[in-house]
């Protein structure tokens, strides 16, 4: 499995050892987002996406945080017993939602998270700089959600009408086309006045025998 796409959002606001989230993609088509750069003594060291463990209410059997005294369903007081600690002695608070299973995998994305962050502290000294970890993933391609244009002329609501006659045709445009349908035969349609055929007995003048 590669690692295809590295993401960075500085936190320089940060009040804490947070330097920046981190978003991994492994070959093109698995997202991994929430990964954490943060400062250690040592350096920058990535943290991987985790959640708060909790535990249940005794009565009520609602989850709330470990460490909370109270319950925030039925107000009864929590055990104090609950937490575990790690061999080192530190509370275990936390759970890693996606994590390596093995050294190697490990090393891979600390070397190459870190080498991401360093080259995007670069990038954001350079005028106009964005960064791209908000930006949508669409079939693998970078986009960013378009702006609606202005346009220059309202549409008009006929356009949007089907008639319920002619479903495959929007009622605009089956109009336009019975008024040219209407004009063209009325073009092949002779006058009346032309039409008539001179006649004595029509005009009220004398025939050729009157006399």
């Amino acid at each position: 499995m590669e690692i295809t796409e590295i993401r960075i959002k500085l936190m320089d606001d940060s009040e804490d050892r947070l330097r920046a989230f981190c978003s991994i993609t492994f070959d093109h088509a698995f997202v991994i987002r929430d990964l954490k750069i943060i400062e250690g003594n040592n350096g920058p060291f990535v943290a991987m996406p985790s959640r708060k463990l909790t535990s249940h209410c005794p009565k009520c059997k609602f989850k709330n945080y470990l460490r909370a005294r109270f319950c925030n369903q039925c107000g009864c007081r929590l055990p104090e017993d609950q937490v575990e600690y790690d061999p080192s002695g530190r509370a275990k608070l936390y759970a890693d939602v996606a994590h390596p299973i093995n050294a190697e995998c490990r090393e891979q994305i600390q070397s190459r998270v870190v080498k991401e962050f360093e080259l995007e502290l670069e990038r954001a000294k350079l005028p106009g700089y964005t960064s791209r970890y908000d930006d949508s993933y669409e079939s693998g391609v970078t986009t960013r959600k378009p702006k609606r244009p202005e346009l220059d002329e309202p549409v008009s609501d006929e356009l949007e009408r089907i008639d319920p006659a002619h479903p495959e045709m929007p009622s605009a445009h089956r109009v336009d086309q019975e008024k040219a349908s209407v004009t063209d035969a009325a073009s092949k349609t002779p006058d009346a006045g032309q039409s008539a055929e001179p006649n004595g007995s029509n005009d009220g003048g004398a025939g050729p025998n009157s006399g």
